[in-house]
């Protein structure tokens, strides 16, 4: 009986799910070492998005529970994911996604990082925010960003932090990096731009994170503003010229690798969803408006509900949207037409994001929880 040679063996494994991939550790130990290889896990997140498949929605309902559904195949069903806290109620929100690690937030903010592929979970470790005690009274914002470093082959989450004193005055601010190679947090230098919102998530794209910022406390206008994870330097980056004499909803958000603006506003009587599109990282003049798509049926609940698009179809000829009255649709780029994307089960979702699975594990040496790695007493 011929043999399957181990070159061989390592193309097929290559193509499986990470469920079947994790079931196929036990057949021998040199399965179990290839696949948890660093060079095999690579190739094998490689693979995923190159073909953009194992990609899965994640959705937190009920500010406690997550499920999972995959909407490039049918039927699309909801999934529940094993809770990395186990049964503890606790409410999290979704700091960011990258390669199929989630940085989560509880109601404590105590971070950590998931990978609901694996089931691996991560407390970081706290960091305080260096004050002085006089300042410690004022309301703060705080923003968030999670994502990877190819250079350095880590993972970085970034969190800015400033304090807001009387008559828009700014007391502090401060910028930590934390490395999930090191598993510690290190202050960077400061950032010279205001954050108004209480809390804001970044958007990870081109090896950056992303915001929407203002240049003074006074002023009206948002500006985009990257956080390059490599030479951990901020840059402002120039938005498309749009029409503001209209009530505009806009956010930065990535699809298919690309900063990604969303601006929606009232016209007549519609409200109008445009999509925007920074083809070439950095350069003003290669935004271009993907979508403009007319919404007259969300007109009475403006500016309240707006769409947020999502991903882009596998062969790139829809884009995948879904509003804040938990429906997604595909919108076809060609005919403009709009498809209800039919999901059974599907939760009142607080948070939706985009992750593909993967075998990318956690630093080894940190605390571990789901039983995992226990503490030490």
């Amino acid at each position: 009986m011929a043999t399957l040679s181990h070159d061989l063996a390592i193309e097929i494994l290559r193509g499986l799910s990470v469920k079947d991939l994790l079931r196929f550790q036990c057949v021998s130990k040199l399965w179990c070492s290839s696949i948890n290889d660093s060079h095999f896990i690579k190739l094998h997140l490689s693979d995923s998005l190159k073909t953009i498949t194992n990609h899965s929605l994640i959705l937190r309902k009920s500010g406690y529970d997550f499920v999972s559904v995959n909407v490039y195949d049918s039927p699309k069903t909801t999934q529940r994911l094993n809770h990395p806290l186990g049964e503890q109620k606790k409410l999290h929100k979704i700091l960011g996604s990258c390669n199929g690690l989630l940085a989560l937030i509880d109601d404590d903010n105590r971070i950590f990082l998931w990978n609901p592929s694996t089931r691996k979970s991560q407390v970081l470790p706290s960091t305080e925010i260096e004050l002085s005690s006089a300042s410690s009274f004022f309301p703060r914002s705080t923003y968030y960003g999670f994502g990877y470093d190819p250079i350095s082959d880590d993972y970085k989450l970034v969190r800015m932090v400033q304090l807001h004193g009387n008559n828009k005055g700014y007391l502090h601010s401060e910028a930590k990096v934390y490395s999930l190679r090191s598993n510690c947090w290190r202050r960077i230098k400061d950032f010279c731009f205001y954050l108004i919102l209480h809390r804001k998530f970044g958007i990870l794209a081109n090896n950056a994170l992303h915001w929407m910022v203002f240049k003074t406390p006074q002023s009206w206008k948002q500006n985009l503003v990257g956080f390059d994870l490599g030479t951990e330097e901020f840059r402002f980056l120039e938005l498309p010229d749009l029409c503001l004499d209209k009530l505009f909803c806009y956010d930065i958000k990535a699809m298919g690798g690309y900063n990604c603006l969303t601006a929606t506003f009232r016209d007549s009587n519609d409200v109008v969803a445009e999509v925007w599109i920074m083809k070439e990282y950095g350069v003003k003049e290669s935004w271009v408006k993907l979508i403009s798509w007319n919404q007259p049926h969300l007109l009475s609940c403006f500016p309240s509900v707006v769409v947020v698009p999502l991903a882009f179809s596998k062969n790139g000829d829809k884009v995948l949207f879904s509003s804040d009255v938990h429906t997604f649709v595909w919108y076809d780029l060609g005919s403009k037409k709009v498809e209800k994307v039919g999901i059974r089960d599907v939760p009142i979702i607080h948070d939706v994001d985009l992750y593909v699975q993967s075998l990318v594990p956690l630093n080894s040496n940190a605390l571990m929880i789901n039983n995992e790695m226990p503490p030490q007493g």
